[in-house]
């Protein structure tokens, strides 16, 4: 690990450096450390001039990462992140990126539909632990339908130091149905949801078996922005991008 990439991570670690706007970060609230998806999940590091920030990602391949577009910087800038068997920490080169030709960064203010999605490709391989994560094939989803998050963001909102460790939580999917963005919230409403860090990493279905969407975006009440509601836009309307992008890569 480069030595200005470990100043980041330590930054990370005790809070100093969360100063990019990750529209969603760690998962808050009734949450719980989970190691049963931690074969298909990484991190994604980004590094800036004076700040950094870091997200979750789904592995795709032994080289490719889903993750959320706004996680992206140039390509030196961006770093995937592990743990080996061993617990020695593992930073790989980014070969490549792909954002969404949907994502808009400016969507909020604008108030226009935006892809918020990312694949990345590392130039050496994953460990072999690794293995692709499934993604959905069919998009539906039904008001009600409980769905588990992943991610290794806050568990405490504001507290870089509560980053790190991969948890989950059990949502529900929620009002407004869409062919394009799933909407889930806690259904014991004790303020389990997306935080920062969590922008990237997979939303499952209640099964556990596929990737249904990829968190993107969070909310919360009284002031805060975790907690109250988390959103992303569902993996299955956008297969047909994946996987033109991994088919490409993979020539």
């Amino acid at each position: 690990m480069g030595s200005h990439w470990r100043r980041l991570w330590f930054a990370f670690l005790i809070g100093a450096s969360l100063g990019v706007a990750l529209p969603a970060g760690a998962l808050v609230g009734a949450s719980n450390e989970d190691r049963s998806f931690a074969g298909h999940v990484v991190m994604v590091l980004k590094r800036g001039v004076d700040r950094a920030g870091f997200c979750t990602g789904i592995v795709l391949g032994s080289r490719e990462v889903l993750t959320a577009a706004h996680c992206l910087a140039a390509a030196k800038d961006l770093r995937v992140f592990y743990r080996d068997d061993a617990g020695k920490q593992v930073l790989l080169d980014v070969q490549a990126t792909a954002a969404h030709p949907r994502y808009r960064a400016d969507a909020p203010t604008a108030r226009v539909v935006s892809i918020d999605l990312a694949l990345i490709q590392t130039q050496m391989p994953l460990d072999a632990r690794f293995s692709a994560a499934s993604l959905d094939e069919i998009g539906a989803v039904e008001v009600g339908q409980p769905v588990r998050i992943f991610g290794y963001g806050v568990t405490r909102e504001g507290e870089g130091t509560s980053a790190g460790m991969l948890r989950s939580a059990l949502l529900r999917a929620r009002a407004p149905l869409s062919t394009v963005l799933l909407w889930a919230e806690d259904p014991n409403d004790a303020g389990a949801g997306g935080c920062t860090g969590d922008s990237g990493g997979p939303i499952l279905t209640g099964d556990g078996e596929k990737v249904l969407a990829v968190t993107t975006w969070s909310a919360g009440t009284g002031g805060k922005r975790c907690g109250a509601l988390t959103q992303g836009p569902l993996v299955a309307p956008q297969r047909a991008w994946i996987d033109g992008v991994l088919q490409r890569w993979r020539r």
